[in-house]
């Protein structure tokens, strides 16, 4: 089975991180009880020291406006896990990169990768910066669209947005994050089929920015626990895929 992690900045993550990935891979190796591989396009975290340190929850510096295209940013190698190995860190993710950006790109990268199931985690960059509520759900389908014609009998999994430390003293952000989280959930019920079914994950269980985050935003070793904990319990629960996450040894 082939799996593909797509996701913006809290999933490729930055240089010294493990990244949710990273706690998926190892929870995939000890519960899934056969043959698995993690697919996609690219392999590298962001290198926030080439490009200079974006704010916490902005885009990377020269990110995309909306519609236009990426040209990808600044990438390095520096995963923190040492045991990491080069075929695991595939993935289809990027800093400063959405729904809007991921849409155009879905389809060529599962369909080269015979992407199985797919877990994804996007959505608040797009809310910050470049579309509304109703615009990132109409990404969302197109998304979904892509990947089912490059690859008719794709799973995926999709997460709601976890509001960031903007959602405290930014009440419209706020509100357009609770919005597209029901319009999300609307189009998982709409376009799920039983050929190509879709599952909404549920925020990760006791999720707290000031402790699962190192900036308000992405996620420290804690949050990647919770983020990872959640997709396994889907494919689990859902689809007998694997089994309860139990985190490796800390860190």
């Amino acid at each position: 089975m082939r799996f593909m992690f797509v996701g913006d900045s809290m999933t490729i993550g930055r240089a010294g991180d493990y990244t949710w990935r990273y706690r998926m891979w190892q929870h995939l190796g000890a519960a899934f009880g056969g043959p698995f591989e993690i697919v996609g396009p690219r392999t590298a975290l962001y290198d926030d020291d080439a490009a200079g340190a974006p704010a916490a929850g902005a885009p990377a510096a020269g990110a995309p406006a909306a519609g236009a295209p990426v040209a990808g940013p600044p990438d390095c190698q520096g995963y923190a896990g040492p045991d990491f190995p080069g075929e695991a860190r595939r993935h289809l993710a990027g800093w400063g990169e959405g729904w809007q950006h991921m849409a155009p790109l879905i389809g060529p990268a599962a369909g080269a990768a015979g992407a199985d199931v797919l877990l994804v985690s996007l959505g608040l960059i797009d809310l910050g910066f470049y579309t509304r509520a109703d615009q990132t759900a109409e990404n969302v389908r197109r998304f979904v669209a892509a990947a089912r014609e490059a690859r008719p009998a794709v799973r995926m999994v999709l997460l709601p947005v976890i509001p960031n430390v903007r959602a405290r003293h930014d009440a419209p952000f706020a509100a357009e994050v609770a919005r597209f989280n029901e319009l999300l959930a609307k189009a998982v019920a709409d376009l799920t089929t039983d050929a190509s079914p879709i599952l909404l994950a549920a925020r990760p269980a006791s999720y707290e920015i000031d402790h699962d985050t190192y900036d308000g935003t992405h996620p420290n070793a804690s949050g990647e626990h919770r983020i990872a904990g959640e997709f396994a319990a889907v494919l689990h629960q859902a689809w007998g895929i694997g089994g309860p996450y139990r985190p490796a040894a800390q860190p």
